[in-house]
């Protein structure tokens, strides 16, 4: 049996700007690992080895950390050149997957935790799916009286359902597949401008396609700046994630679980804890904590909390030398 997997990572990541102008979403450090390889990781422990990455803005960083990365897996590259939606996104990587027996669809800003082995024994295609609060945020599922998916809907106004999808499919039916994406491409069937897959996957169900769900223990859509701390700060606390057996940084108190690179120069400083440090990154005399910095940046003189610092970037707080009178008030916030 031939599978494949589809990694879209084309996307310009506008929520998480400025961050995101010169670092793909999907590289972004979580507990020490870049987005993506939580993605390629879980895929390679249920034996898929032949990815497919759709990439576009940016893409060139995903590709040589991919290259690198994963040098032994089966890999294309396909650049989808307009950002028209999800669906014309797999759609660039069509002839990809024409000779595959099956097909994983994972988004690349996605963190999820799920039965992999109960998707793989399903008889039927399969849509991950999670219960939210507002589900007019996201492709809905609504099911028949079988307990199979009868209809997805993107964005609806009113929803019928809160079982939102979480950006996992395995599609069975493959040739039906390209063949719903292909229909709603060469007929301009858009949703607010844009091919959504969700359109995609309700073309095949009107034609006979059948999709069952299954309900992932945690979602964590690291498009966000709060999810992605609270999706860091969640997998520091997991085992195998946070930094063991750190060297002794020169006056300085680590408050676990925190994640610490190579080569960092940390003095006169508390860090920690939910803190993702990156390689290569100098901090001095600094209050550090619930925060995501990237690999080269130099932080002096500050107190940072539920922040994320780009690569390269220097932070230089204030420090000031004071000669105050009496019955003086003075505010630095």
């Amino acid at each position: 049996m031939h599978t494949k997997a589809i990694i879209p990572v084309a996307g310009a990541g506008t929520r998480l700007r400025p961050l995101t102008y010169t670092q793909p979403k999907p590289l972004i450090p979580v507990a020490g690992k870049p987005i993506i390889s939580f993605i390629i990781d879980q895929l390679i422990e249920i034996g898929v080895r032949d990815f497919i990455f759709v990439i576009g803005y940016l893409g060139e960083k995903i590709k040589n950390y991919v290259e690198q990365a994963y040098p032994d897996i089966e890999k294309q590259f396909v650049n989808q050149e307009m950002r028209l939606g999800s669906a014309h996104a797999i759609w660039t990587a069509r002839e990809s997957i024409r000779d595959a027996d099956d097909v994983f669809v994972f988004f690349g800003d996605t963190i999820i935790d799920l039965d992999f082995q109960k998707v793989l024994n399903d008889p039927y295609s399969t849509l991950g799916v999670k219960k939210v609060h507002d589900p007019r945020e996201y492709g809905v599922v609504e099911y028949d009286e079988d307990g199979l998916v009868n209809k997805v809907i993107e964005k609806p106004r009113i929803p019928k359902s809160n079982l939102a999808m979480v950006g996992f499919y395995h599609i069975k039916e493959v040739p039906a597949f390209i063949n719903a994406l292909e229909f709603n491409i060469s007929n301009n069937i858009r949703t607010d401008g844009e091919f959504p897959l969700t359109d995609a996957l309700m073309r095949m169900i009107e034609t006979g396609a059948r999709f069952s769900t299954i309900e992932v223990d945690n979602w964590f859509n690291c498009g966000k700046k709060d999810v992605l701390l609270e999706t860091n700060a969640i997998m520091l606390r997991r085992k195998g994630y946070a930094s063991a057996n750190l060297p002794d940084f020169d006056s300085s108190i680590v408050i676990h679980p925190v994640s610490i690179g190579e080569n960092c120069q940390i003095s006169n400083s508390i860090i920690g804890p939910h803190v993702t440090i990156g390689n290569n990154v100098r901090i001095t005399n600094a209050i550090v904590r619930d925060s995501i910095i990237g690999n080269y940046a130099a932080i002096q003189e500050i107190i940072l909390q539920n922040s994320v610092v780009g690569n390269d970037a220097s932070i230089t707080g204030l420090r000031q030398s004071l000669n105050i009178g009496d019955n003086t008030e003075i505010d630095f916030s």
